[in-house]
């Protein structure tokens, strides 16, 4: 570290993660030649042209991120995946740093360095963490925007509502103050007052899929409950109807914890709670066989509102004995033998019919 230096540029470069611009040491009143001479020497070494690290051991990862802020100049914070880094919005440090810049200015690219240009540049920088970042729910709505599909946007919001990094009511004056955006409607819809408690990409999935479209019930999301002493959490109770819903994700719940849950699971059908458990694949693949499954339970209980989404959908119908009531989506062999006309397949066909039958070209 630079010690040899006046105590106020010391103290600076202790904030810095040990990183110093050139112009922070010029505005100190030091020459340019101290640089010149200790990047000969070797004990510091430049990270990016007119930022250099006062030590000549490999910078930690906040230096490296001091560097890039201060490389950029005014107005710069960390944004994007890196940011989300900070906010431990993401386990996993990102290869390249991203940057966000006021739109009225222009920086030269640099390998690592992702530039983005922001005319809210002022509004979305945090006033007081370090380095400089984009507020945490800006964090959010900017990887929202960026984001290829429907679910690493889900993703992400559910991330940092179930991390109690946020709320759904900041990430909502977040996503209003935004002009044109990616995936608004899916956004309002997720942040809603009705979607309240949706902590993870299958919780959403399986309101999406599963209870919206077959006219379930509102259940009450996350509904704690105490246990020999301890809080437990349900992801979702329809109570006047005795029923509970429970989403293992991806990866289930390994070892013991699964024991858990079971023993969780009969201390509640003794107070008459009965418990439907499901994982990604089922409500992924298979969400209309769910909704059949958990309609068949409420209907017990006295719900008779729900209804089948499409004419294949199996919830409602009574399977035959030993019958799969099946996914809710038809095979392409039944969904091929519904599309042909009943009296074309119960008439024998005509020779002067019996050529090769002409492949449709959709």
């Amino acid at each position: 570290m630079a010690t040899d230096l006046p105590p106020e540029v010391r103290q600076l470069v202790e904030f810095q993660a040990g990183v110093l611009s050139r112009t922070q040491i010029i505005d100190a009143g030091l020459s340019g030649c101290i640089v010149n001479s200790r990047l000969r020497r070797g004990s510091w070494q430049q990270q990016y042209p007119g930022v250099y690290c006062t030590s000549s051991g490999e910078p930690s990862r906040e230096a490296r991120l001091w560097a890039a802020v201060l490389y950029a100049g005014r107005g710069a914070m960390l944004s994007y995946q890196t940011a989300a880094e900070l906010w431990k919005l993401t386990d996993d440090p990102s290869s390249l740093i991203h940057l966000t810049i006021p739109a009225d200015r222009r920086v030269r690219k640099q390998p690592g360095i992702v530039l983005h240009l922001s005319a809210r540049a002022e509004q979305t920088i945090h006033p007081s963490r370090h380095p400089p970042r984009t507020r945490l729910e800006d964090t959010v709505i900017d990887l929202c925007d960026a984001a290829a599909d429907i679910d690493t946007t889900v993703g992400w919001v559910t991330r940092a509502i179930g991390r109690r990094l946020t709320t759904p009511d900041l990430l909502r004056m977040a996503l209003e103050a935004r002009g044109r955006l990616r995936w608004r409607a899916e956004l309002a819809e997720l942040l809603s007052p009705d979607s309240a408690g949706i902590h993870s990409l299958l919780e959403y999935r399986y309101v999406r899929d599963v209870e919206r479209p077959h006219r379930f019930p509102v259940p009450r999301r996350q509904a704690a409950s105490q246990r020999n002493g301890r809080s437990q959490y349900r992801d979702a109770i329809y109570e006047e109807y005795q029923t509970a819903v429970e989403l293992d994700g991806r990866t289930a719940h390994p070892g013991d914890t699964r024991w858990q849950d079971v023993h969780r699971d009969n201390a509640a059908a003794t107070t008459g709670l009965t418990t439907l458990r499901y994982g990604w694949r089922d409500v992924t693949v298979t969400p209309c066989r769910v909704a059949a499954e958990v309609a068949a339970v409420l209907a017990i209980r006295g719900y008779s509102r729900a209804k089948p989404c499409s004419p294949a959908c199996p919830v409602g119908r009574e399977p035959a004995a030993g019958q799969d009531p099946g996914p809710g989506r038809p095979s392409r062999r039944s969904a091929s033998r519904r599309r042909t006309p009943i009296r074309a397949r119960r008439q024998p066909a005509r020779a002067a019919d019996r050529r090769p039958a002409r492949r449709d070209s959709h």
